[in-house]
C-alpha cells in the first residue's frame, strides 16, 4: 500500500493557477513554465507537469478517435475529468495520476 502524498503548502493564487492548468491543459501549464515566478513554487510544480502531459495525452487519443463517432464522447469525458482533477487541486490536494505522475517523477520534472 502507497502511503498517501504529502501535503503542500499553497497560496489561493497557486491554486487558481492549478484549477486553470487542469481546465485549460496543455495551454496554461505551457505559459506557467514561462512564468519564472511561478514555475518553482511547490504546489505549482508538484500539478503542473500532470497536467501538462495529461493535456498531451488527451489531445493525441481525442486525435486518434476523432475518426470515429466516440471522438466527441471522449472530448466530453476529459474536460469532465479535467474539471474534477482542477477542483481537487484548487482544494489543495496533491494527488496522483496513475501512469502520468510516475512518468513525470522518473524524468525528474
Amino acid at each position: 500500500m502507497e502511503s498517501p502524498a504529502p501535503q503542500i503548502e499553497s497560496t489561493s493564487d497557486d491554486r487558481l493557477w492549478v484549477l486553470l492548468g487542469y481546465i485549460f491543459t496543455p495551454i496554461i501549464p505551457i505559459v506557467v513554465l514561462l512564468l519564472e515566478d511561478k514555475k518553482n513554487r511547490p504546489f505549482i510544480k508538484a500539478h503542473n507537469m500532470q497536467a501538462l502531459i495529461l493535456g498531451i495525452v488527451e489531445w493525441i487519443i481525442n486525435i486518434l478517435l476523432s475518426f470515429v463517432v466516440i471522438g466527441c464522447i471522449t472530448s466530453v469525458l476529459t474536460l469532465i475529468l479535467n474539471i474534477y482533477l482542477g477542483i481537487k487541486a484548487n482544494r489543495g490536494e496533491v494527488f496522483e495520476i496513475p501512469v502520468i505522475t510516475k512518468f513525470v517523477r522518473q524524468q525528474g520534472w
